[in-house]
């Protein structure tokens, strides 16, 4: 602090009150997110209905053209038009023809309905962060260490 200006100190001590501020807003958060799931239940016949929604795996048909050379731009306009045909046709992925999915691709064969059965999509994410059980089992424990950590901490703090 030495051979600062005469009041740069007094801009030094500013410069913590955002920081101070972000602190006391996350531990409000940790505390009121620590609440909102020590009480949560999950309805897992409606999970596993609301999973079953082919539309989500649409981006698993572009990923089958794009493993076919297919640029993604272009793939994903392929399945863009196959959603909008799906929708206008009152039907779901799986119940368009393979004359419907030839008119979009020639790229598209038998493939196409394996892709869009639940288990191949929600597994097919194998990285972190990614849908498949193992990862999904890896971030389920992540998280309740970490929140066994906060709430530790916070326990210890509050003394």
């Amino acid at each position: 602090m030495h051979a600062l200006p005469l009041t740069y100190g007094k801009d030094m001590q500013e410069d913590k009150e955002p920081l101070f501020d972000a602190i006391d807003t996350i531990e409000a958060l940790l505390d009121a997110t620590a609440g909102m799931l020590d009480g949560i239940e999950f309805d897992r016949e409606r999970m596993l209905e609301a999973a079953g929604d082919e539309m989500l795996a649409a981006t698993e048909v572009a990923d089958l053209l794009v493993r076919r050379g297919v640029p993604f731009r272009e793939a994903h306009g392929i399945v863009g038009g196959l959603v909008r045909d799906a929708v206008e046709r009152g039907k779901s992925l799986s119940q368009l023809t393979p004359e419907e999915l030839r008119e979009r691709s020639e790229h598209l064969d038998d493939s196409y309905y394996e892709v869009l059965q639940q288990s191949s999509w929600l597994e097919s994410k194998r990285i972190a962060g990614g849908t498949g059980s193992a990862p999904l089992a890896r971030q389920i424990e992540e998280a309740r260490q970490t929140l066994a950590a906060v709430q530790t901490r916070v326990d210890e703090e509050r003394g």
